[in-house]
């Protein structure tokens, strides 16, 4: 196994010796270790690794040098590995110059010397910084591989799931691999099979379903209690905070999810207005961080399982999976969120999956390097997915109805956007269709104003438009507003029929819903703030009042 690479760079060559030796003690037994005082000598290594495909996962860099500025220095290595992370050393004066270099080359951390004692100062934010990268970091050997057609719908779904759910995979275009091939003879397939999944064993599943692959890369389906305190279903960044709040309180807590933990979180490229993590961070960085630490506090995981209804007896709540199983369950926390709008034009529906994506841009951005691509949206999501593909694609068109940018996203992202030389923004514009043959190959362009239409080539087409919660599937069990929002808590003593339902002599709870203990949280719900804090908000705040009804049982 070829480890990869922690780069560090210092002309003081006491201050390298140094964090040589904490670095290279630390962690010498999973990364290979690096040391220069020369910036020269520095990139001329990061040249010479990218030709040998060697990895590299962290730069720690002394802002001043002679031969050049740390931060001119991680801009130029940011070229070549743009997914490293990167730590500026620096002197109390050189604050603000890290602080710049956040929004210029990406800066992970900056660190103030002196770093001792290590443990405490250095330490930490390696291993986090390293924890990251390793998240993300797919090794050639080790990762499960997805050999399939790009434009299929199909391998889209597989990519997209795998993706979600954190698990590397090894993405291998049966067009455009040589390596392709090899594999089909190797697994005695054919390409009317694909797509191809090939396991880190060595097994293999050919057009496999998202239950069928969940099951090969180990992950749970099955409940394993007989009665759970809590079942939350959704595990977005509401379901996720409801499962980590109700298992640190020592609750049985079992969460659900159909496709990919994170919900739609999890496929924001970079989210920068996240408390605590002033450099920002990724939706899926967050997504396996919240994972992480709920499955410590003992949390079941069921993905990917999906519920097909819920009935009560006796106070106790069932609910049956579209597997036919069933989980028993004190109280229930709905935590579905909501889900992006189909794009209702000729062509849409035909290439979804195909050219087409609906908030999938992180999964499918190596496809679009040196592409032409088009974001319809003006969210944040939108400009977040926006700011991500432009590492990637040779142009980033943002399609917006309204005026202004300004008018539908956060001030720090259309700043973002406005600094970035391959984003273009079209204002008064919308698409009015797609089309193609097998695959979506050019849109149409409808100027709001003048009605004026231009058609334009592209392979690939993401929307971000508006949002409809997910609450379908529950039907008619909990009273929803018109446009299918959970309505709960003092709401529901708006509604006529209050005292036909509500027998409880309690007024029901703040996220409570029109039946006792089961409760809505995060965007689902009637009312509900939106966004990644609030929803994380919301998932604490449920678990309050499950506690609260729990102790009524």
């Amino acid at each position: 196994m070829k480890l990869p690479y922690i780069i560090m760079i210092d002309d003081d060559i006491q201050v390298l010796r140094a964090i040589q030796r904490d670095i290279r003690n630390e962690y010498r037994e999973d990364y290979k270790i690096a040391a220069t005082e020369s910036a020269a000598d520095a990139l001329e290594l990061i040249h010479e690794l990218k030709l040998k495909n060697d990895a590299v996962a962290l730069i720690i860099c002394d802002q001043r040098m002679p031969e050049m500025d740390g931060v001119v220095l991680l801009e130029k290595a940011n070229e070549i590995f743009p997914e490293a992370k990167k730590i500026l050393l620096t002197a109390y004066s050189d604050i603000e110059a890290a602080i710049k270099s956040i929004n210029d080359v990406k800066l992970d951390y900056y660190l103030l010397k002196p770093w001792h004692p290590a443990e405490e100062k250095l330490f930490p934010v390696v291993n986090d910084l390293l924890d990251q990268w390793q998240a993300l970091y797919r090794p050639d050997h080790e990762a499960t591989r997805i050999i399939g057609y790009q434009w299929s719908p199909k391998s889209h779904r597989l990519k997209e799931f795998l993706s979600g759910n954190l698990i590397p995979y090894i993405w291998i275009d049966i067009e455009n691999d040589p390596e392709a091939e090899k594999y089909l003879i190797s697994a005695n397939t054919s390409r009317s099979d694909l797509p191809l999944v090939v396991l880190k064993d060595g097994t293999f599943l050919t057009d496999p379903g998202i239950n069928d692959l969940g099951n090969a890369v180990g992950l749970q389906q099955k409940a394993t209690k007989e009665m759970y305190d809590v079942l939350i279903i959704g595990a977005g960044p509401a379901g996720l905070a409801a499962s980590v709040y109700g298992s640190c309180e020592g609750l049985k807590t079992l969460l659900i999810e159909k496709s990919n933990p994170g919900g739609q979180a999890s496929s924001s490229a970079r989210i920068e207005n996240y408390l605590g993590f002033p450099t920002g961070l990724s939706g899926a960085d967050l997504s396996r961080r919240a994972i992480t630490q709920t499955l410590r506090f003992g949390t079941e995981i069921l993905t990917p399982a999906e519920v097909d209804s819920i009935t009560t007896r006796d106070g106790y709540k069932i609910t049956r999976l579209k597997d036919g199983s069933e989980v028993h369950s004190k109280t229930i926390v709905i935590a579905t969120g909501v889900a992006y709008k189909k794009l209702e034009i000729p062509g849409a529906e035909k290439f979804s999956g195909a050219g087409v994506y609906y908030g999938a841009a992180s999964v499918e951005a190596h496809a679009c390097r040196n592409e032409v691509i088009y974001i319809v949206g003006g969210g944040n999501s939108a400009c977040q997915a926006a700011m991500y593909m432009s590492k990637f694609a040779k142009e980033v068109n943002i399609i917006i109805r309204k005026n202004s940018l300004s008018q539908t996203a956060a001030n720090y992202l259309v700043e973002n956007v406005g600094h970035t030389r391959n984003i273009r923004v079209l204002c008064n514009t919308e698409v009015i269709s797609c089309d193609g043959k097998e695959v979506l190959e050019n849109i149409t362009l409808k100027n709001v104003n003048t009605g004026v239409e231009e058609t334009v080539s592209t392979k690939t087409l993401f929307i971000y438009i508006g949002t409809k919660p997910g609450a379908e599937w529950l039907r008619e069990l909990v009273i929803k507003d018109e446009k299918g929002y959970i309505i709960c808590g003092n709401d529901l003593k708006k509604q006529k029929s209050f005292h036909s339902f509500w027998k409880l002599n309690r007024d029901p709870y703040v996220p409570e819903t029109s039946i006792p203990g089961i409760f809505a949280s995060g965007d689902v719900r009637y009312g509900a703030l939106t966004g990644i804090s609030a929803a994380v908000g919301e998932g604490s705040m449920a678990i309050r009042f499950v506690r609260k009804y729990l102790q009524e049982m």
